[in-house]
């Protein structure tokens, strides 16, 4: 981490501290108190009485010494609430004001950093989360995502940042940290180049990304990064703070010609600038041996090393239970090479397991997800967040039981996408069935509803928003699923087969739910 200021930033946490403190105090409101917590990695939650932290987890990767730091920090605070996030790192919530900062500060000994994790900053970087052990991967992406973290972390005090920046690297088509809508994505390549995408992003007003570079060696990812930048810097909103965010460029600059015109005008400014920003990385190659043993399971995955595996976790709605996250970390501990990877739809990864590990893990994770659908991904809602509209994971929750209850069989459901507010953390823009809090006026008096969003798909080359179909109040959301359910095994398919096979079968059933 060559661009970590660890000394500067503990010297901030002073001036955090006494923020905090004035906060609590009733001395500063929570729009003021926001806007400082932010860059620091930490906001106080809805109540007013408590702070989530979130915990920078470089491309996903959770090593077996960061999953250790958290298992303890979850014990020696008494946590009971965790959340894996849509943008691969872990959020600790319900904290008091003297944990956060405690935690703050030994977090940045274990050299795991909560600075810049909200507010104007470089956030997370993102990788597909079975980078280097996944069999249909072109390469292994996640060192150069590691670098390109490393360097971001040198942004947080550069001016003229966007209200976000969003960075994410893909190992093939999947797409899975949506390389190709972030603010600034690489694809890997099968002959072991990236693309390069610039301006995209979810929330208000979605945009996919322009493609800007093809055929990029690795080594110059940081020129890209550079420029990504400077583009901004020449071209970004500052008077209007919604609009201060990349994509709003491509429309500002007259569409997406225009706008990579001015990205390779930026990007040739860098490199005539000579500036060294070349870059070298290595995967780390894993020498592990199976066992002689096999196992196979729905959430057993083969890795492209001969004889070792990967465990997927899906803990409901991202929400692992405490307990069973350190047990995890304790049984990870004596077990070679293994590490956890977070995953943009909040699954954690198990990797490097041989045969027996492999049973070992999948009994300390019995809880997760045994559907897609169960998978379904949700922010952390409305009874948390301070500008959450409704409360995601309620009817996440809500609708998982009902599914059950009904007995739907696995595959007659797809995983679906739930945001509490425009924002997008849950990612709903692009689920096949994603759902959008909002609020409807009836009778006079406000309903909570969620706006229903239709067919989005994040893989590369068939990129998709999803449709807006409409509002549908909350409390009919769980029967609306089950209706689907329920006639989607009805014709003996799986959602996706069924859909192909109807494709104006989801509509015509949500129109009776539509408000």
């Amino acid at each position: 981490m060559d661009y970590v200021d660890l000394k500067g930033w503990k010297e901030e946490l002073s001036e955090f501290k006494e923020k905090t403190e004035e906060f609590y105090r009733g001395e500063i409101n929570k729009g003021a108190y926001k806007g400082f917590s932010g860059r620091f990695g930490t906001y106080a939650q809805r109540s007013g009485t408590a702070h989530m932290l979130r915990l920078r987890m470089p491309a996903g990767r959770v090593t077996k010494e960061r999953l250790a730091f958290t298992a303890d920090m979850i014990r020696k605070y008494h946590i009971d609430r965790i959340h894996f996030t849509t943008c691969q790192t872990v959020q600790l919530h319900d904290l008091s004001k003297d944990s956060v900062y405690e935690i703050m500060e030994a977090a940045l000994d274990a050299g795991i950093i909560t600075i810049g994790g909200g507010g104007d900053y470089p956030r997370n970087v993102m990788c597909s989360p079975l980078s280097g052990v996944e069999k249909e991967e072109y390469f292994d992406v996640l060192p150069w995502a590691e670098r390109a973290s490393d360097y971001l972390i040198g942004f947080i005090n550069a001016e003229k940042m966007p209200r976000k920046l969003k960075v994410g690297f893909s190992n093939s088509e999947k797409n899975e940290p949506h390389a190709t809508y972030r603010d600034l994505g690489f694809a890997a390549r099968e002959d072991g180049k990236f693309d390069v995408y610039s301006a995209g992003g979810l929330g208000n007003n979605p945009l996919f990304g322009v493609k800007v570079a093809e055929a990029v060696e690795p080594q110059k990812i940081l020129y890209y990064i550079k420029a990504m930048w400077l583009t901004f810097c020449a071209y970004g909103n500052y008077e209007n703070r919604g609009r201060a965010r990349t994509r709003y460029m491509q429309e500002a600059l007259g569409g997406e010609e225009e706008y990579r015109k001015a990205y390779l005008e930026k990007l040739e400014e860098v490199f005539a600038s000579g500036e060294d920003l070349g870059v070298q990385a290595e995967a780390e190659p894993v020498t592990k041996n199976g066992d002689g043993t096999s196992i196979e399971d729905v959430r057993v995955i083969a890795q492209k090393q001969d004889g070792l595996y990967t465990v997927a976790w899906h803990p409901i709605g991202g929400q692992p239970v405490p307990e069973q996250f350190c047990a995890l970390s304790d049984a990870l501990a004596g077990m070679e090479a293994t590490e956890l990877r977070l995953s943009p739809d909040e699954t954690a990864y198990i990797i490097n397991l041989t045969g027996a590990e492999a049973k070992k893990v999948l009994e300390l994770t019995a809880d997760s997800a045994k559907t897609q659908f169960e998978m379904s991904v949700s922010c952390i809602g409305g009874s948390i967040c301070q500008v959450g509209l409704r409360d995601s994971q309620a009817l996440l929750r809500a609708c998982v039981d009902a599914v059950r209850e009904a007995k739907i069989p696995g595959g007659a459901l797809p995983q679906i996408h739930i945001s509490g507010c425009p924002s997008s953390c849950g990612t709903h823009q692009t689920g096949r069935i994603g759902f959008r809090g909002a609020s409807k006026p009836i009778d006079g008096k406000p309903q909570a509803t969620f706006v229903l969003f239709i067919n989005g798909n994040d893989r590369q080359g068939s990129e998709e928003m999803g449709r807006e179909l409409g509002m549908i109040l909350e409390t009919k959301i769980p029967e609306f699923l089950v209706e689907l359910g329920k006639t989607v095994a009805g014709f003996g398919m799986d959602y996706e087969t069924w859909l192909d096979k109807n494709p104006k079968g989801l509509e015509q059933l949500a129109e009776e739910y539509i408000l």
